[in-house]
């Protein structure tokens, strides 16, 4: 079996800097930033193997190619592709991410 190589937009990018400014903000330990985040990416690392193992992203009864991959408060949104994971985002869990995902809905 292949494992799947990891890459992650700007956007994904950005919102895992946001994960730790938030952590160490509540914690002011860097450390505890730099932990929190690493036993993050390695949540994310387990999906190299079996990509498809995600929670499904469900919308009205129909499966919206995104998969997701709880870590504490956080949801991290990706979809599968031949050969890679694209993260595509990375969402407090509180936060409407369907909406941040999607945008404005009818």
């Amino acid at each position: 079996m292949t494992k799947y190589k990891i890459r992650y937009t700007p956007e994904a990018v950005r919102d895992m800097d946001a994960v730790w400014d938030g952590v160490y903000e509540v914690s002011k330990e860097p450390d505890v930033a730099d932990r929190y985040v690493n036993d993050f990416i390695d949540e994310l690392e387990k999906k190299k193997q079996f990509p498809l193992s995600g929670i499904l992203l469900v919308y009205r009864g129909l499966f919206t190619g995104f998969y997701a991959v709880s870590f504490k408060k956080y949801k991290a949104f990706y979809r599968v592709h031949d050969n890679y994971i694209e993260i595509i985002r990375i969402i407090m869990e509180k936060m409407d991410y369907m909406k941040i995902l999607f945008g404005e809905s009818e």
